[in-house]
């Protein structure tokens, strides 16, 4: 017997693909433009962001019956809000370097729309097994454009892949610096990660015409 059923199937897949937070939904924007100039923080944030939306969504689920419609939105923030404090403190204790990178933008994870839209149009409906699907399915769709928009902008505006210099020393002009190549110092402003987001977009919906907008 299969593990997870079509339904439960689709709830990881459709994120990945035709119902992207990020380039359909058009969510979490804000941080695909702040922190993917450089494919380590890209990554980093794609994992917390799969711990707080993981276990965020199955513990809405489980206290769903309890929450009072009034103040749900500040249960909410209070369930997330602790979640991110956990991560805050993990990247401190373990990468404490980055941690001073992503500070903000971590503190920020609790303002994220995906997360917050998750908790409220799936996790208050849904039991927990459903919830921790959903929640992984969005949070690694997330992860994903961030992951290929840093991958982009460090490789061509800084010539580095998690630091590792890959196309050779612009300095002593070894690799492809040799034969004249230049790093592209555009792509490590914040308006570089909207024309590959936009790029993303427009490939997706070349695939799939059915994802393109009528005027």
């Amino acid at each position: 017997m299969a593990l997870l059923s079509k339904k439960d199937a689709n709830l990881i897949k459709d994120p990945l693909a035709d119902n992207n937070p990020i380039t359909i939904q058009v969510l979490g924007i804000c941080s695909a433009l702040a922190i993917t100039a450089e494919l380590k923080a890209s990554v980093v944030m794609a994992i917390s962001v799969l711990f707080v939306l993981g276990v965020g969504n199955v513990v809405i689920s489980l206290i769903r019956n309890m929450i009072p419609s009034k103040i749900r939105i500040i249960v909410q923030l209070v369930v997330v809000a602790s979640l991110v404090i956990i991560v805050d403190q993990v990247l401190k204790a373990f990468a404490y370097e980055l941690s001073k990178t992503l500070s903000v933008f971590v503190g920020l994870i609790i303002t994220n729309c995906i997360i917050m839209g998750r908790f409220e149009a799936f996790a208050l409906g849904n039991g927990p097994w459903r919830s921790f699907l959903d929640g992984i399915g969005n949070a690694l769709g997330y992860g994903v454009i961030l992951v290929i928009v840093g991958f982009f902008r460090e490789l061509l505006g800084s010539g580095t892949l998690f630091g590792i210099k890959v196309l050779g020393d612009p300095v002593t002009k070894t690799g492809l610096y040799s034969i004249g190549y230049e790093n592209n110092g555009f792509m490590i402003i914040p308006p570089a990660a909207l024309i590959v987001v936009g790029i993303i977009i427009w490939v997706q919906r070349s695939r799939n015409r059915a994802l393109i907008e009528e005027a």
